[in-house]
């Protein structure tokens, strides 16, 4: 299994009625296979995946295998709380398809560096998928050190880490954990370049469920060490990965989905639809800037 390059964190698309949208979903797997996406994730943070109900879950991977087909791997994310409920999910994921899973640091409860290499341990022990980890503080409430994740690298379940911190001393104390069986996959839009050229096989994106070609060719520069070529893509991408800023994940993204045909801007409570005005104008201004790159369903950038 080959997880590296630009794989989309997908967004969950759902109806007026708040239901899951199969429909909207279906067309955004296409769009991304179509764009070149190399690996897709499912129910992670931006698939809302902490507002799905456990049959939603079900559903909505195995909708994302069988529409897949194989053409490239599905990431389940099966991070929970607790270590036991996330070994049963990673295990379920596993019955439905997946091929790997992405499994978040635990969130609010704040364990310590050893209470994660633990918990980490036992999914990779009991879960049946292969494990990346994933570390990202600022949702969580803790921070996945470097020297824990060199602790981990070592169990062959587990094959790489997505890192959301984009500092430069986080991004060189990862690459330096790089090895043909671990891999480091940026988790921020904004240094993913910077990430890629120092090491990271690859980046988990939001910003690519919107253009996913245009992340593609970020992604391919970058793991190629092209730094004029990674530049010129950075410099295409930045107005949009700014203009997703203006609202916590997934809220801006989603307001970006109708505007390709992929579904409504509807998130789940306590989120809230990004509203209209200078935020949303901005979005679509830079949609727009990428116009050729972002032709999905029919949909029309304006």
């Amino acid at each position: 299994m080959n997880i590296r390059g630009s794989i989309c964190a997908l967004a969950t698309p759902f109806a007026a009625d708040g239901s899951l949208d199969l429909a909207a979903f279906g067309r955004l797997l296409d769009y991304q296979i179509a764009g070149g996406t190399q690996a897709l994730v499912v129910a992670g943070s931006t698939g809302e995946a902490h507002m799905l109900e456990h049959d939603e879950f079900e559903r909505l991977l195995a909708f994302a295998v069988d529409r897949v087909n194989g053409r490239v791997p599905v990431i389940a994310g099966t991070g929970e709380a607790g270590t036991a409920k996330t070994v049963a999910l990673t295990r379920r994921a596993r019955a439905l398809g997946a091929d790997a899973a992405l499994v978040v640091a635990p969130f609010y409860v704040r364990p310590t560096q050893e209470g994660m290499r633990r918990h980490y341990l036992e999914v990779a022990e009991h879960g049946e998928l292969p494990v990346l980890l994933y570390n990202v503080p600022t949702r969580t409430g803790c921070d996945v050190l470097p020297e824990t994740v060199a602790a981990l690298r070592d169990h062959p379940a587990i094959v790489g880490i997505k890192e959301a911190r984009g500092d430069q001393p986080r991004i060189s104390a990862l690459a330096e954990l790089v090895r043909p069986d671990f891999v480091y996959l940026s988790g921020d839009d904004g240094t993913a370049g910077q990430a890629m050229l120092a090491g990271a096989a690859g980046t988990i994106s939001v910003v690519a469920n919107l253009v996913p070609r245009a992340f593609r060719d970020l992604c391919d520069a970058a793991t190629a060490g092209d730094r004029a070529a990674t530049a010129r893509c950075h410099a295409a991408l930045e107005p949009l990965v700014e203009a997703l800023n203006c609202a916590p994940n997934p809220i801006a993204v989603k307001a970006g989905l109708p505007v390709l045909g992929l579904g409504l801007a509807l998130p789940r409570l306590p989120l809230v639809e990004l509203n209209d005005g200078p935020d949303r104008a901005r979005l679509h201004q830079a949609l727009s800037s990428l116009a050729s790159l972002t032709t999905a369903a029919g949909g029309t950038v304006a």
